[in-house]
C-alpha cells in the first residue's frame, strides 16, 4: 500500500500502522480514511495529503 505525506507539515500516514488515535486500523488503505478523517499532526484534512513516493 502507498504511503501519503501530508503536505502542510510533512506527517506520512502508513496504511501498515494506520492511526489508531484517529480511529484508523492498521491496514486501512489512504483511500477508505473518509472525510472527517485529519491530520493527526497538523489537524489538515486528507486532500492536503499526497502519495509519498518511494525513494523519499
Amino acid at each position: 500500500m502507498d504511503r501519503y505525506v501530508c503536505l502542510r507539515c510533512g506527517y506520512i500516514y502508513d496504511p501498515a500502522k494506520g492511526d489508531p488515535v484517529g480511529g484508523l486500523a492498521a491496514g486501512t488503505d489512504f483511500s477508505q480514511v473518509g472525510p472527517d478523517w485529519k491530520c493527526p499532526r497538523c489537524g489538515a484534512p486528507e486532500r492536503h495529503f499526497a502519495r509519498k513516493e518511494e525513494d523519499e
